[in-house]
């Protein structure tokens, strides 16, 4: 979240921003409840001083009758207080992040493209998509993945099982080696650590599955528990950022998800990921946002994926982040206008400065001893959805047959699906 004295002296700067990012809310009513908020704890501090300085030796009658007067006054005030506190950060945690000045302004269709990797090579024969690659292969069950759990849902098979190992191997391997260290994490968080993430863990926008009768839910991404992995700690930078690689399954209810992009493994409920995650002092944090973005370029590289980088717009940015970049592969399911293909998001990294920090409290101690709130940044290293598709649709060859990657070979063990 920001902070509020922030949004105190610079109302108008955070109305503009709240403009560009397509937020909707109200921050003069935020901050009359700010101003409430201050002047009720004022109030009740100083009836409680009162309260304090009568009780001391022994009171009359006269003033017992007072002091239970006092009690109840500060008793009502404090149910009245807790009211306008629950409002006030309701509002206050929808407040977004503040954006990058060169983050382009708009909406989804107004992103930058700011690297074009090499072109890819056209078909000599009609491209089919992943999804009658897959079933042709017998690589993966959409039907019975239905069937035992809901659409949307599948099964891996054969061959793709031991791809998608292969792949994860191969971003462990990778970012292991460049100074990442590796977490398998839970799949399930308490939702005040969705929220001091930036999720919400509840209502109609929510995009990650409640466990019933608990305070836990199913993580949409790792970010959500290695943002909370530091939650309420002091940490020690002074030997260079905390940077990790962090294993885990995914589950999201994408909500709203409709159109071509809804096709396959596209959008799915659930699937394995490997999460990029970095702790850094905030003058170090742009620097680590273009080394995510590096380490997500190298493993794209060395599949030999088609690929474009683009900087998100602000209004499709979410709201803990300060700038965002995605990487788009050539996809064979996005063909338009007799096209073979278009590009699709296969990873996201994102700069969300003090926002998620500032929220779980998570600070590092500086020279002079005093702390500060760090700034947290996050990427996609691999997700076993969307690569296998990238994979299948761009190395399928025309007997139906799909190349593995040279650099995932020694993992597989083959060379074909």
């Amino acid at each position: 979240m920001l902070d509020i004295k922030f949004i105190r002296d610079n109302k108008e700067l955070v109305k503009e921003n709240c403009k560009n990012r397509n937020v909707n809310i109200d921050i003069d009513l935020l901050l009359n409840l700010d101003n409430e908020r201050r002047a009720g704890l004022k109030e009740v501090e100083t009836l409680r001083a009162l309260r304090n300085n009568k009780s001391k030796g022994k009171p009359t009658e006269e003033e017992i009758a007072k002091l239970r007067q006092v009690g109840e006054e500060i008793s009502g005030l404090e149910k009245k207080m807790e009211d306008i506190e629950n409002k006030y950060r309701e509002l206050l945690y929808k407040v977004p992040n503040l954006t990058h000045p060169e983050t382009p302004m708009g909406g989804e269709s107004d992103f930058k493209v700011i690297h074009t990797s090499a072109s890819p090579k056209p078909f000599k024969f009609i491209p089919k998509n992943h999804e009658e690659l897959m079933l042709n292969l017998d690589l993966i069950d959409f039907e019975r993945g239905a069937k035992v759990a809901a659409a949307k849902f599948y099964f891996s098979k054969n061959n793709l099982v031991r791809l998608n190992q292969a792949l994860l191997n191969y971003g462990i391997d990778m970012l292991t080696k460049n100074g990442y260290t590796l977490v398998e994490t839970p799949d399930v968080a308490k939702n005040e650590i969705l929220a001091g993430v930036g999720f919400n863990p509840r209502g109609e926008e929510t995009q990650v599955y409640s466990l019933e009768n608990t305070d836990l839910s199913l993580i949409g991404t790792a970010e959500i528990t290695m943002g909370g992995y530091h939650a309420q700690e002091v940490l020690d930078l002074s030997k260079g950022p905390k940077k990790y690689v962090a294993l885990s399954h995914c589950f999201r209810t994408e909500a709203g998800a409709y159109g071509k992009t809804n096709k396959g493994l596209y959008r799915v409920h659930q699937f394995t990921k490997l999460e990029m995650f970095i702790y850094c002092k905030p003058e170090d944090s742009e620097k680590m946002h273009l080394e995510l973005l590096s380490m997500e370029k190298k493993i794209a590289d060395g599949l030999k994926l088609p690929y474009r980088v683009i900087e998100v717009a602000s209004g499709d940015l979410g709201g803990p982040a300060y700038r965002k970049y995605d990487i788009e592969a050539w996809m064979v399911m996005n063909a338009e206008n007799d096209q073979q293909g278009g590009y699709g998001e296969i990873t996201s990294t994102s700069n969300c400065t003090d926002y998620q920090s500032r929220r779980l409290n998570i600070k590092y101690r500086k020279e002079n001893g005093e702390t500060e709130f760090m700034h947290t940044l996050n990427g996609t290293a691999i997700v076993t959805s969307r690569f296998p598709l990238a994979i299948v649709e761009n190395f399928q060859q025309k007997d139906g047959s799909v190349l593995v990657p040279k650099v995932l070979q020694k993992y597989t063990g083959f060379k074909k699906l």
